[in-house]
């Protein structure tokens, strides 16, 4: 899984400077995403990916390491 793929797109949907994410960044308390923010950035990932995360993952991704590890298995 490529790493600067996820990061450019919650870099994007978090209107974050891409510079500032590390695969340790959490997504709630560091890069102020809220529960919409998860949302939006689950289907998009869903959609770039052709992964269907689970609703009973969503809370388990805490970090942007936390979403890269999903996506690189659920592929």
């Amino acid at each position: 899984m490529d790493f600067e793929t996820v990061k450019g797109m919650i870099a994007d949907q978090l209107k974050v400077d891409p510079a500032t994410i590390t695969p340790e960044s959490r997504l709630m308390e560091d890069l102020k995403a809220d529960s919409a923010n998860i949302m939006v950035m689950i289907m998009d990932l869903e959609d770039r990916f052709g992964i269907t995360v689970e609703d009973d993952q969503i809370m388990k991704l805490r970090t942007v390491g936390d979403v890269v590890n999903y996506i690189a298995k659920a592929k």
